[in-house]
């Protein structure tokens, strides 16, 4: 493109832009509307949702720090051996991690041995939490049996990466032990298989056609009283997605021609088989936000990391700027943009705040959201000689038995996904100030 320098002015064919200033001529045409997360209107943000994400940064850490400790033989962990995940919980030197410890008494304590080495390990309260989590997992397991084998059912080859599932595993609510014994707890549904360049894979073993209908469908039957007839083969559907925008947003009717076009649409069901769809067409872009719907519908709060979505671009056939589409769609989604990694929203599904339906996982999890946070003055650390209910010395001074717990750690058996997903940022908030913060902010 053809330019030249004149003075502090720059010439770009038919357009102008003066240096220092605002002044900016253009003869032919506007410039295109920019799509970043950062660029949106004010009035497209929903201060709900963003509450929601900031709540998520703050427990996200803790529940980090609650599955290394479980990972130890007696669940203790010296403070100085947490420091190198440091980058999971995202806390920056010169911060300590045990300042960061103390924040939540209530589910972690801080102890000195005899040599002065600082350790951390869970209250009593905090073990009963996660023998909690263990018992609800379990029960949840074949729902995320099938969710996960419906992921598999919607991808081109119908079979998925492990390390790519793997992402999803607090998403699905996936058990700890997910890579090692859970998929192979369903053979029926689907098997592990290695390829040649040694990628492991999760493989559909079985269609199920119950399966291959959508949440969408499911709740349109339900609604209209049918009986459900699954069609052999998933083919063309036509049903309009659930709207919801933000309250202060008034120019909705600006797009009413555009959204309800859209919705009376025909398009793919995510089930269905997708070679040789054309990219780019209206087509592809309906069954790609279908697909999106889909997905976020398995997971138990209805929202995801955007990169985790992603991934799967190519097996799920998605468009490559996946952003752009869910921007565009934001009364079906919303992109949150805090922190470090963007998060997107299934705006049906919740009501303000708060999820409209929530699964005992979610119930779990706001019990530990509520032991989260202390407020006083900062309590003194037990020495050695103060612990009178310690009755076996020896286990502040084993080391971890287990030689691969850092490999294990990399590979995701114990918490890959949510130290990827961490969306924190490097101040830390506390949760009613954040709520007080928005409801300041919100425009009249």
């Amino acid at each position: 493109m053809a330019y030249r320098i004149v003075g502090n002015v720059i010439e770009l064919n038919c357009c102008k832009y003066v240096f220092g200033c605002k002044e900016f001529l253009q003869h032919s045409r506007s410039m295109t509307t920019s799509k970043r997360v950062q660029d949106r209107s004010e009035k497209k943000r929903v201060h709900d949702l963003e509450i929601v994400t900031e709540k998520w940064k703050i427990i996200s850490k803790v529940l980090f720090l609650m599955e290394v400790l479980k990972k130890e033989p007696e669940q203790i962990i010296s403070v100085r051996s947490l420091d190198q995940y440091r980058r999971q919980i995202n806390l920056p030197k010169p911060h300590k991690m045990s300042d960061f410890i103390r924040k939540s008494p209530k589910l972690f304590d801080l102890y000195k041995d005899q040599k002065g080495v600082l350790w951390c390990g869970m209250t009593k309260e905090a073990e009963d939490l996660v023998a909690e989590e263990e018992r609800l997992l379990e029960r949840h397991s074949d729902k995320a049996a099938e969710h996960v084998t419906r992921l598999i059912m919607m991808s081109v080859d119908k079979r998925l990466p492990l390390d790519k599932i793997a992402h999803f595993r607090r998403d699905f609510g996936l058990p700890y032990d997910f890579r090692t014994s859970w998929v192979k707890k369903y053979p029926q549904h689907f098997r592990v298989v290695e390829s040649e360049d040694e990628i492991e894979y999760l493989e559909l073993v079985s269609w199920n056609p119950a399966w291959a209908v959508t949440e969408l469908e499911k709740k349109a039957n339900g609604a209209n009283g049918a009986n459900g007839d699954i069609p052999p083969t998933p083919g063309l559907l036509s049903l309009p997605f659930p709207l919801k925008f933000p309250p202060n947003f008034k120019k909705v009717y600006r797009y009413g021609g555009k959204i309800d076009h859209f919705q009376k649409r025909e398009y793919l069901s995510p089930y269905a088989d997708a070679r040789g769809f054309k990219a780019g067409s209206l087509e592809f872009d309906k069954r790609a936000v279908a697909i999106m719907h889909e997905v976020l519908s398995f997971t138990i709060e209805k929202r995801l990391v955007t990169d985790h979505l992603t991934h799967f671009r190519w097996e799920l056939v998605m468009p490559q700027k996946l952003m752009r589409l869910l921007l565009k769609h934001f009364g079906i989604f919303y992109v949150s943009e805090r922190g470090k990694r963007f998060s997107v929203f299934l705006t049906e599904a919740y009501d303000g705040a708060e999820l409209i339906e929530k699964c005992p996982l979610i119930l779990w999890k706001e019990k530990v959201q509520k032991l989260i946070g202390y407020r006083g003055r900062k309590r003194k650390i037990e020495t050695f000689e103060d612990l009178t209910d310690m009755e076996d010395t020896s286990l502040f001074e084993m080391e971890s038995e287990n030689e691969n717990f850092d490999e294990e750690l990399e590979r995701g058996e114990v918490i890959d996904g949510l130290g990827d997903g961490l969306l924190a940022d490097n101040v830390e908030m506390d949760v009613g100030e954040i709520c007080n913060a928005y409801k300041d902010n919100k425009p009249s």
